[in-house]
């Protein structure tokens, strides 16, 4: 199998999910450390108000020391900072080593306004506005369609609320999408539905999964990505973290190790990841010590 899997690490989503302030200098450490250890895709930072996220008031800082630290034979990554608004956008496209701009777009009013207080018509604006700044500044662009396997909230839903949401984004020119399980409701079946739909009409467009889940059903989730032809896998290690904002029982991230490990059935070998494993295994063990019984948002 020679086939390419993009694993996104995702330690800004892990992150958010810790109640108390994680030292700046652990944050940029820890990036540091996941290069080392073969991650070239992150999802590292968030330029949003320390008001609702105060884990993320030092982006601007992590990412400084980050840069300070790598050496210039190091092979930098893509390095994802999240953005919810104009002013986002502007403090991430000031900040060195941030390539790639992400958006949340929800297909759910609720959750719309409760993570940023838009209107469907304003954030839709936002994502046309962020497709042209980011192309102007040479710098990447994913959207994230929350809600995308199923709605909590009592409101309309279905396939081809997404599939909708798709052919508007390819239309804007984004090119680079993940569906996102905000609120881990997505069953097996649900993924295979929704991916295999996507997949029918959305040639040129990168579409990936960002799911959140109990440990328990985690590998059908991915799995289930897969076999319905995704090769584009947001995960944190440990599976620490999720969304504060999808309600107040925290659902975590899956977990990287549980992503490697139904990729090996799948029939992918941990070598083709380009991950340096014995390095993972010892930053898994590290979170694992350091947040096992850390308090998280509620």
């Amino acid at each position: 199998m020679t086939e390419i899997i993009k694993l996104i690490e995702c330690p800004r989503d892990a992150w958010q999910g810790v109640a108390d302030i994680i030292p700046t200098e652990f944050k940029a450490n820890y990036l540091k450390e996941l290069v080392l250890a073969g991650f070239k895709h992150i999802d590292a930072v968030s330029f949003v108000s320390p008001k609702h996220v105060k884990q993320m008031a030092d982006s601007e800082e992590v990412m400084a020391r980050l840069n300070d630290s790598l050496s210039a034979e190091i092979e930098k990554p893509e390095i994802i900072g999240i953005v919810v608004n104009e002013k986002g956008l502007e403090r991430a496209l000031k900040t060195p080593g941030v390539t790639t701009i992400g958006y949340p777009y929800s297909i759910s009013a609720y959750f719309r306004r409760a993570n940023a207080n838009m209107s469907r018509d304003e954030s839709r604006k936002l994502v046309e506005i962020l497709q042209k700044e980011t192309r102007a500044a040479n710098r990447g662009l994913v959207v994230y369609i929350s809600m995308a396997f199923g709605n909590p909230y009592d409101e309309p839903w279905g396939p081809e609320i997404v599939e909708e949401t798709l052919e508007w984004l390819k239309d804007v020119r984004v090119r680079t999408v993940s569906l996102a399980d905000t609120a881990g409701t997505a069953s097996a079946e649900s993924i295979t539905e929704v991916f295999r739909r996507a997949n029918s009409y959305v040639a040129g467009m990168e579409i990936g999964v960002h799911l959140h889940s109990t440990p328990m059903g985690a590998a059908d989730k991915i799995l289930a990505a897969y076999n319905a032809g995704c090769r584009r896998f947001d995960s944190a290690l440990t599976g620490l973290g999720g969304c504060p904002f999808a309600g107040d029982e925290l659902v975590g991230n899956i977990a990287t190790e549980d992503v490697l490990a139904a990729l090996s059935l799948a029939g992918y070998r941990q070598e083709q990841t380009g991950l340096h494993l014995e390095k993972v295994v010892k930053l898994t063990n590290e979170i694992r010590a350091t947040y096992a019984h850390a308090p998280l948002v509620n």
